[in-house]
């Protein structure tokens, strides 16, 4: 089946393909940010806040203010 004889509005293509494409952006940076601060121990601070704590925690912050920002810039254009 080609493109334009799949079934499908092109529009609700659209809408579908951000859909997937924020869930999985979303889905990648939760993941990552999990690995790192539990796996790599980064998170928890038990023995006090060292500088690789504080260091992972503005780096979340501002990875997740480019994810949102991603999300913002996906979600307000009116054309893909």
């Amino acid at each position: 089946m080609d493109e334009y004889n799949s079934g499908m509005d092109p529009e609700v293509k659209k809408y579908f393909r951000k859909i997937i494409n924020s869930f999985s952006v979303g889905l990648l940076w939760m993941l990552t940010a999990v690995t790192a601060g539990l796996y790599f121990k980064l998170g928890p601070s038990d023995d006090g806040v060292r500088w690789y704590n504080v260091l992972f925690y503005v780096l979340l912050a501002v990875s997740f203010g480019g994810l949102l920002f991603y999300l913002y810039r996906v979600w307000s254009k009116k054309h893909d």
